[in-house]
């Protein structure tokens, strides 16, 4: 018996205790977090948009009594890339090799879905086919015969409602079971020949030679790079070689010839499983999402939406902000400045700087309602598939500043979070875009705690301050794209077709879910910050070091900006957590020590200064010499900007 032959009589002794890994792939925006949700336990956001899923997310789990990873993934087409982000699926697949692979297929776009399927077919790897939405497509008077679509693809198909969790069980089963599809496309004999011929000369230790000799064939734009890093130059010359030599002696576009034969394989399979009623009633979502990106009724329905939200954060927020600082925290604070003597223990816990005053009560009294309220409105937008509409709505605007479409997602993602926004930034291919992009997200764009907790600051203000200070930041962040687009080398334009999801009715119990999953992250996250903000504040007023940077500061602080020395601790925080900064912004306003046009000023400048996670994330896709720089500019712009605004708006107003 060979040492071959021993090994795997050992892997399959042990098959039993091994972890299998399932890897969940398909199109952007069809379903994919949900089921990896429901599988594992887990939770990541699940919003009806792209680009929700940034980077592959891991859990281990128990199914049908066998340990597994699942495997969440950012959105992919096709195996031939087209981004960084689809990179990086593939890259997964060819080098952990999966044990199964789940497709999730959203109904609605199944043509488009088994163009992927056809790819991962070629792979030799144990599929599942998950069909998501079915009852959507019904509603629409679309059947899809997922029986006789299993039949034709020799693999498991398994109907889901997977928002509802109907069809998890089934899924479960189907993946203990799941077994190696029928092979999907022949390309004709001579082309056969030919991937053979690439196969030949390929590694005999690389995974999915047939599929990386079509992938060669097709001249993908990352596979040769790849190969020549783990293979070498040589090898790598070889291989590209036989390519060449086949591709010139072909008398036509090989590539077009090897994809129109996939895609009628595409319409045959579509043919077969589909069947429409011929008369199908309008649904007024559909109008809906049409006005709602439409150029004239577009703008008034976002209007709406903000109008909406101000007055949820302003009369529904505060008020209940309120409500809890009267009647939970100001009984507290008077129990224990009763109970404690000490003036420095008393000044630690609950003064100015205290822990719990500052720290604790801020996150929990001040800042806590106004994010549930926020997040609350948000999450349904987010469900209805509102936020897509947006980007095409606001796309002409932003194609005056250099940027596709492939940028306005990014930036419409930046109202929810800056740091997972300039992440998703990857997926623009022009340098000049991305950068671009990365400096309009970090300098004018509130992520959504911060605007939520803004609206909060300018409500106490009246409309008018909300609406000076959003002006004054659109007009900010138009200008600045206009300028960099104006000095920044121009490059070859880039293309993008942003992919519109079917607007729907959201579902109370999942928009309560991602709230309270957004605010346990919050109190997780911001909750120790908002302490050590505190701590480190105290500290440096008991030693000194605060009155000494206010005096140093306090020509920038007072002259320059206009704002009270007690400004300096907030701007010190800016740089930590926006909302720990703007939640004693909040305080001061309580304490009339900002007045109308301070408070306008104090939030922009707030919202123009990146926080540490977004700088994270600049640094992340800039390098950290490139990034550094535009921070350090960013921070300068800021600081003149919110001084001009000042002296402008000061001169306007009569205080």
């Amino acid at each position: 018996m060979s040492v071959e032959e021993i090994e795997e009589l050992k892997v399959n002794s042990n098959s039993s205790n091994r972890v299998k890994k399932i890897a969940i792939v398909g199109l952007p925006n069809s379903g994919k977090s949900q089921i990896f949700n429901n599988l594992t336990g887990e939770y990541n956001i699940v919003a009806n948009y792209p680009l929700t899923t940034i980077e592959p997310k891991r859990a281990h789990c128990q199914i049908r009594n066998h340990p597994c990873e699942v495997i969440d993934t950012p959105g992919l087409h096709c195996l031939y890339i087209h981004s960084e982000e689809e990179l990086i699926v593939r890259d997964m697949i060819f080098s952990e090799k999966p044990d199964v692979i789940i497709q999730c297929i959203d109904t609605n776009r199944l043509k488009q879905s088994l163009v992927l399927t056809s790819d991962l077919l070629e792979l030799g790897i144990p599929i599942v086919i998950s069909l998501n939405a079915i009852d959507e497509t019904m509603r629409k008077g679309i059947y899809i015969d997922s029986s006789g679509l299993s039949r034709f693809l020799g693999v498991p198909v398994v109907e889901l409602m997977a928002l509802h969790k109907k069809g998890t069980e089934e899924l479960k089963d189907a993946i203990y079971n799941a077994r190696n599809g029928k092979k999907s496309v022949r390309y004709g004999d001579i082309i056969e020949k030919w991937i053979s011929d690439v196969a030949s000369k390929l590694p005999e230790d690389i995974n999915y030679k047939r599929k990386v000799s079509v992938l060669m064939l097709l001249h993908d734009p990352f596979l040769a790079g790849n190969l020549k890093k783990v293979y070498g130059e040589e090898k790598t010359t070889q291989i590209r070689k036989e390519v060449n030599r086949i591709r010139s002696g072909f008398k036509g576009n090989l590539a077009r010839v090897i994809n129109n034969r996939r895609n009628k394989w595409v319409d045959n399979v579509t043919e077969k499983v589909i069947k429409k009623q011929k008369i199908t009633r309008g649904e007024f979502s559909q109008v809906f999402a049409h006005l709602s990106r439409h150029p004239v009724f577009g703008l008034p329905i976002l209007m709406t939406f903000i109008f909406i939200m101000y007055f949820l954060v302003v009369d529904v927020a505060n008020v209940t902000s309120s409500w809890m600082d009267g009647t939970l925290w100001i009984p507290v604070q008077h129990q224990i400045d009763n109970l404690i003597s000490s003036r420095f223990w008393s000044d630690f816990l609950i003064g100015d700087y205290g822990i719990l005053s500052l720290g604790l009560a801020n996150a929990v009294i001040t800042i806590l309602p106004i994010l549930s309220v926020f997040f609350i409105f948000f999450s349904i937008l987010e469900d209805i598939g509102y936020i897509p509409n947006v980007s095409v709505l606001t796309k002409r605007i932003f194609e005056k500043i250099g940027l596709s479409g492939s940028a306005i997602m990014p930036l419409v993602l930046s109202f929810g979070c800056k740091t997972m926004a300039t992440l998703t930034t990857k997926s623009i291919r022009s340098k000049k875009e991305r950068f671009i992009t990365i400096c309009l997200i970090a300098f004018g764009i509130p992520c959504a705690a911060q605007l939520g907790i803004n609206i909060s600051i300018l409500g106490r203000m009246g409309i008018r301050a909300f609406a000076i200070a959003f002006s004054v930041l659109a007009f900010i962040d138009i200008l600045v794209g206009f300028v960099l687009n104006k000095f920044l080398k121009e490059e070859k334009k880039s293309y993008f077709i942003q992919e519109l999801p079917a607007m729907r009715l959201p579902n109370l119990k999942a928009v309560l879910i991602k709230t309270y999953y957004r605010l346990y992250w919050f109190i997780k996250e911001a909750v120790p910050v908002f302490i050590f903000a505190a701590s480190a504040l105290f500290i440096m007023d008991k030693v000194g070091i605060l009155d000494g940077m206010k005096n140093i500061l306090s020509p920038v602080i007072i002259g320059f900006l206009g704002f009270p020395t007690e400004m300096v601790d907030v701007l010190i925080i800016c740089m930590v957590r926006h909302e720990a900064a703007a939640a004693m912004i909040i305080n001061l306003v309580e304490k009339d020590l900002l007045n109308y046009v301070q408070c306008i000023v104090a939030v922009i400048i707030i919202m123009m200064i990146p926080c540490f996670a977004n700088i994270g994330a600049m640094v992340k896709e800039l390098g950290l010499k490139r990034a550094v720089n535009t921070v350090v500019i960013i921070y300068i712009g800021a600081f003149l900007l919110a001084g001009s605004l000042n002296w402008i708006l000061g001169s306007l107003f009569i205080l």
